[in-house]
């Protein structure tokens, strides 16, 4: 009961890690990446964008929840799933550390100005191209952990 348990929590954290990807690749992402540098104002000013704010407590969480329910599941037919996830996730975050974070933070940094940039505009399309690429790696990621979850927590059956 308790594997199963952790694994759900586990499985919705990633879940809603998910979520939040996807809302600002719809609803987000589009806009500040427009027309950079003056589509960035959501990001400064005196009320700007705190998207951090779920992404920085978001990733813990999950690396938490998934070596414990690696630990609890380790005899059983999910562990070799949860594997799979923790793996892929482990290459994500170091991809996101090295390029991502950086990238996003040196575009948004921009200062503001009503003329379009095309080398900046073309930065901020290629970094939410990448990001969908990122994000579709980690809708598989969910998929393998749920395939996890469905196996059984059975040590024997393992």
């Amino acid at each position: 009961m308790l594997r199963t348990l952790i694994l759900i929590i586990a499985s919705i954290s990633f879940i809603i890690m998910i979520g939040g990807a996807t809302y600002e690749h719809t609803s987000v992402v589009p806009i500040w990446a427009s027309a950079p540098p003056a589509s960035l104002s959501m990001f400064q000013g005196n009320y700007p964008l705190s998207a951090w704010n779920f992404w920085i407590p978001i990733h813990p969480i999950n690396v938490i929840l998934l070596l414990t329910s690696l630990i609890v599941n380790w005899g059983t037919a999910r562990r070799k799933f949860i594997l799979m996830t923790i793996g892929g996730y482990f290459l994500v975050l170091v991809v996101t550390f090295i390029y991502f974070v950086p990238e996003l933070m040196s575009i948004i940094q921009s200062s503001y100005s009503t003329v379009i940039d095309p080398e900046l505009t073309r930065r901020a399309k290629n970094w939410e191209l990448f990001s969908l690429v990122r994000l579709g790696v980690i809708m598989v990621l969910a998929v393998s952990l749920l395939f996890g979850l469905a196996k059984s927590n059975d040590p024997k059956l393992a």
